[in-house]
């Protein structure tokens, strides 16, 4: 799984990437910082299972810190995106090839307003517009992509009787396009069902690519530096403007310094919790820093800073994806070695038992003779659909 930070430059895209990460990211306060795309790991949080059971589990990938599982997911910070992008004006076109792995976008937008639409330095920018341009940017992507064959593909699929889906599925093989968005988008647009694609008008056209796009990419926005002083006027004026939108109250350098502080530790602190706890000897300066985070960010803010609860929405809620603990040995919920719930792997919901044992090994897969809920002992067939929590014993010839 690929997450890409999308935005206009000078935004805090690359604060959240560290923030998320603590990887080395430059960030600077000038347009196209990032010229080559930083890509990190950042970490979905669940309630880890080992706390029902009351076990210490021992994780082989991830961490776990008091009671929660951090589950590790690959994230993509690119170059900023201007107005223009689609066609080619500033790195346009390598931030949208960057993009074409991303499985969804966290849209970074500076809701202090005070970059304008090119990252440059301003005052009283309207950050509405970041929203619309950037949607606008990325539907006229794949409606290009769309556009330059238009004419000769749907005649095509028409006279050879190639299923559209799968003409479409061919075209947009590098995208991540799947059978089921395109089902989703004939779904929501119902009309074009009645419609011979050849005889579909532009304006078809461009609501098909750019339901296809939000369906195969969706977003969500984090309206990055909330803690500024126009950052919850401008947060509740995109709320209103862009209601359908999932929109989460962001301050990446918040996170970031407690993160450094907790790997420091001058801190004990769970990414996504409203509170820390000072444990180690801190300057006036700290001190005055982290009191600072704790009155303009924690006590106001239900989410904490609300990196974590980005990446948690984008992951769980909108890829809909749902964490299970494969195991070797179930009644111990062990692997072969005594380690405790070793693995923790995210699967999109309506995954089975034989997805899950494909994923371990292809023999294990191939092989497969039934699978065992360690929780119930209950045996599974290779079509049980997994369960978020899940621990899973696989059992093979």
């Amino acid at each position: 799984m690929l997450i890409g930070i999308v935005g206009k430059p000078s935004v805090g895209k690359s604060t959240f990437f560290k923030s998320s990460t603590l990887a080395e990211a430059e960030i600077a306060l000038y347009p196209f910082t990032t010229i080559k795309p930083n890509q990190g790991v950042g970490y979905v949080k669940v309630d880890c299972v080992d706390k029902e059971f009351d076990l210490k589990c021992n994780p082989a990938h991830g961490f776990c810190l008091k009671g929660n599982r951090f589950i590790p997911v690959k994230l993509l910070d690119v170059a900023g995106l201007v107005p223009g992008a689609s066609k080619g004006k500033g790195l346009g076109n390598q931030f949208l090839d960057d993009l074409r792995e991303a499985d969804a976008f966290i849209h970074i937008v500076d809701v202090s307003g005070t970059t304008d639409q090119e990252g440059k330095q301003t005052e009283n920018y309207d950050v509405l517009e970041d929203i619309k341009f950037l949607e606008d940017e990325l539907n006229e992507w794949y409606y290009s992509i769309f556009s330059r064959v238009w004419k000769t593909f749907s005649r095509k699929t028409e006279m050879e009787e190639i299923k559209f889906s799968d003409a479409v599925l061919k075209q947009f093989s590098g995208l991540k396009v799947d059978e089921e968005h395109i089902k989703n988008v004939f779904r929501k647009l119902s009309h074009l069902n009645s419609e011979k694609p050849s005889l579909w008008s532009y304006e078809n056209l461009k609501e098909f690519a750019s339901e296809l796009r939000k369906q195969s990419k969706p977003m969500i926005i984090a309206a990055n530096k909330i803690d500024t002083e126009n950052g919850k006027e401008n947060y509740e004026k995109i709320k209103t403007s862009f209601s359908e939108q999932i929109i989460i109250p962001v301050s990446s350098e918040s996170e970031l310094a407690l993160r450094e502080a907790a790997k420091n530790n001058l801190i004990e602190y769970v990414p996504g919790e409203r509170e820390f706890k000072i444990i180690g000897n801190l300057t006036e300066n700290q001190k005055k820093a982290l009191e600072k985070i704790k009155k303009s960010v924690l006590d106001i803010f239900d989410k904490g800073t609300g990196v974590q609860e980005v990446l948690n929405r984008i992951v769980l809620n909108i890829l809909n994806q749902i964490a299970v603990y494969p195991v070797e040995n179930g009644n111990k919920f062990s692997d072969r070695k005594g380690n405790i719930l070793p693995d923790c792997f995210l699967f999109r919901k309506g995954a089975t038992a034989l997805d899950l044992a494909y994923h371990l090994h292809t023999d294990f897969g191939k092989n497969f003779v039934k699978a065992v809920d360690s929780k119930t002992k209950r045996i599974l067939s290779k079509n049980y659909k997994l369960e978020h929590g899940d621990i899973i014993e696989i059992i093979s010839k």
